[in-house]
């Protein structure tokens, strides 16, 4: 009897992936992100996916005010093997900071989820997790709802706290304390 053949899977570093794109091999907007060195499919922008992305961005614009940005579905440098593109991303200093290399440390990570709900609480939060990102929040689209993630165990890959917020209630950003931000102000 011939043994069944194991399944091989090619993980990629961000070198390999950033050289995909130079070579064309992927396109600048083709809808994937590389997370744990694997090619993920991007969630679809259903129209309430891209509202709420732009109802996130518009309110940490206003929370955090001068000293930050925020970028909207761009590439972060999380780790060797990782470059996702989060739906928001809050960052100390300003864009041209960034000329010649992605982000690496955001205050802040937003990700919109319909369709991908179980990516945003699994493979992604464990990715945040693991490289220490503070606040993750998921707007989550399915329950209505803001899912908070913080304190990263780096080691457990995954986070001690998570609180579910509902529409009328508000929440802080760990980086902007004085800041309130409603959930209602999040969902479309």
């Amino acid at each position: 009897m011939r043994q069944a053949e194991r399944t091989r899977i090619r993980r990629w570093t961000r070198r390999e992936y950033e050289r995909l794109i130079a070579y064309d091999v992927l396109g600048e907007d083709e809808p994937v992100e590389l997370l744990d060195g694997l090619l993920l499919v991007k969630e679809p922008q259903y129209s309430p996916h891209r509202t709420a992305v732009g109802l996130a961005a518009e309110a940490l614009r206003v929370a955090f005010g001068a000293g930050w940005f925020v970028q909207v579905q761009s590439p972060i440098a999380l780790d060797r093997r990782s470059e996702p593109e989060p739906d928001v991303a809050v960052i100390s200093g300003a864009l041209r900071d960034y000329t010649h290399a992605h982000p690496a440390r955001p205050a802040l990570i937003v990700e919109v989820a319909l369709s991908g709900l179980r990516i945003a609480r699994g493979r992604k939060a464990r990715a945040y997790a693991r490289a220490g990102l503070p606040d993750y929040w998921i707007v989550n689209l399915v329950d209505q709802v803001l899912e908070v993630h913080r304190q990263p165990d780096r080691v457990e890959r995954r986070y001690a706290s998570i609180e579910t917020r509902q529409l009328d209630d508000v929440v802080t950003p760990l980086a902007v304390p004085d800041a309130r931000i409603r959930v209602a102000d999040l969902l479309p």
